[in-house]
């Protein structure tokens, strides 16, 4: 089956007659097909998105939005299991955690649909003889780039807010898994989304993802990736100065002290590396551990990395493959590196029988005696490898911490009241849990980071702030 693009509430091939080839991780067999879009088709795109912005969409009221995108929430929730399956088969997660990222992307329309009409300006204190206010505008069109690793849940973080705040979208999703987002878009227009507020053009990143990128049309870009594709939009979009939002991974520490609770901590240590196969832009993927009780902690986490089980997606297992040939040769090279240094493999899932010979699979593995300053403690694996590294004091932990060139997301596990503050205030990270990891949290907690994790905020109030532009209005009328 060949996918095409939507645009302006139409499937639309790609002009050339290009596709790309759409594979299943569980099996590495391709089953479908997507358009392989060039500039052409991201101009037809941001063509449609600007005659919106221009028609019916821009001019329509914040609490007739608001209800369109309550529509929009209600009928992803009834198609909730079908968005999932598609999901699940395209990216290869587990169909429970598929299923999860459905009831999120609904989530997300009906936490935005609830905030159009509550995004506010302000008035400003001045001169009797004036009259100042703000008011926040659309930036018009806005550009969205999107990557396999959750597609659903990104979509609804960058795209519900996008749509609230009244922009037109066009989205560019990665060609790894796109499946779901087509679908959505139809869903959408299916229940009166003005045509052309939302368009989705499928193809290749350095083609496709970079005309998105380049093109002058576009207000603004999300983008959620590499930092070294982050880096290469945000050039991009600077030759037409387009605001960007850039959210680029991280190496996310879980800091475990010797009074926490582990009972409460292991099983989330354990969720926050495996969930979808580790590719998780705010994976706890280094673990620090007080020395007083690392040999402990160790042991009873290796348990559960035993216990893992890696398989097909459909079968809902706890691990389920990486997206692509390229991610699984990526993370064994890691691996190999361990291999060949001081560290040790502390433990390792097992994968099913049933687990097809050509799938993309590589079950958790718990490192152990990581260096602070090898790779597999610097770089991102983007897979289900968890490094563990001891420490000795307060301070050497926050050290270990902040001693990569990332800063997203940061778990802190002790039951010291000062130390929880003094941790969360001196561990550079745009989110910190503490006694919990929420792995990005909710749709409410603004989520973003700092250094090569990226700059803007997505998820809350923010994100639509994000996907406004402020005005100040000042207005001379005398003084009675």
């Amino acid at each position: 089956m060949i996918h095409k693009n939507f645009i302006g509430n139409q499937w639309v091939g790609a002009a050339a007659g290009e596709t790309v080839p759409v594979v299943d991780p569980s099996n590495g067999q391709a089953y479908a097909e997507i358009a392989r879009s060039r500039r052409v088709d991201i101009d037809a795109a941001v063509s449609a998105a600007r005659a919106a912005y221009a028609g019916a969409w821009g001019r329509m009221a914040p609490a007739a939005r608001s209800r369109l995108l309550w529509r929009i929430a209600a009928a992803l929730l009834d198609r909730g299991d079908e968005l999932a399956r598609i999901e699940s088969r395209d990216t290869g997660k587990p169909l429970r955690q598929a299923k999860a990222d459905a009831a999120a992307v609904a989530r997300y329309f009906e936490f935005y649909a609830g905030a159009v009409d509550k995004l506010h300006g302000e008035t400003i204190p001045y001169p009797r003889d004036f009259t100042v206010f703000t008011v926040r505008e659309p930036h018009g069109v806005t550009g969205h780039i999107i990557p396999w690793n959750y597609p659903l849940q990104i979509f609804g973080r960058s795209v519900g807010a996008a749509l609230a705040a009244g922009n037109a979208c066009v989205v560019k999703p990665a060609e790894d898994a796109c499946l779901s987002l087509l679908e959505l878009a139809e869903i959408a227009a299916g229940v009166g989304l003005p045509e052309g507020a939302l368009n989705v053009c499928t193809g290749l990143g350095p083609e496709a993802g970079a005309d998105l990128a380049a093109h002058p049309g576009i207000d603004h870009i999300s983008f959620t990736g590499s930092p070294t594709t982050g880096r290469a939009v945000a050039q991009a979009a600077a030759a037409h100065f387009a605001p960007v939002t850039l959210e680029l991974g991280g190496k996310s520490p879980q800091i475990v002290f010797s009074d926490a609770d582990i009972d409460a901590a292991l099983p989330v240590l354990l969720g926050a590396i495996v969930q979808n196969a580790g590719q998780t832009c705010s994976a706890g993927s280094r673990l620090l551990v007080q020395r007083a009780i690392y040999s402990d902690l160790l042991g009873r986490l290796g348990e559960l990395f035993e216990a893992t089980r890696t398989g097909p997606a459909s079968d809902d297992p706890d691990c389920g493959p990486l997206i692509n040939a390229r991610q699984l040769a990526r993370v064994r090279r890691f691996l190999e590196e361990a291999e060949e240094s001081p560290i040790t493999v502390v433990a390792q899932g097992k994968l099913d029988n049933s687990a097809p010979a050509a799938g993309f699979y590589q079950p958790p593995v718990l490192l152990g005696n990581v260096p602070p300053a090898h790779r597999l403690a610097q770089e991102e694996v983007f897979g289900p490898v968890l490094a563990a590294i001891p420490f000795e004091t307060e301070a050497g932990a926050i050290a270990i911490a902040n001693a990569t060139p990332f800063g997203l997301v940061a778990g802190i596990w002790t039951q010291d009241g000062g130390r929880q503050m003094r941790l969360a205030r001196a561990v550079r990270a745009g989110q910190v849990f503490v006694n919990n990891y929420g792995a990005g949290g909710g749709v409410e907690l603004p989520f973003g980071g700092t250094g090569h994790s990226g700059f803007g905020r997505e998820k809350g109030f923010e994100a639509m702030y994000g996907f406004t532009t402020l005005k100040t209005v000042a207005i001379r009328h005398g003084s009675s």
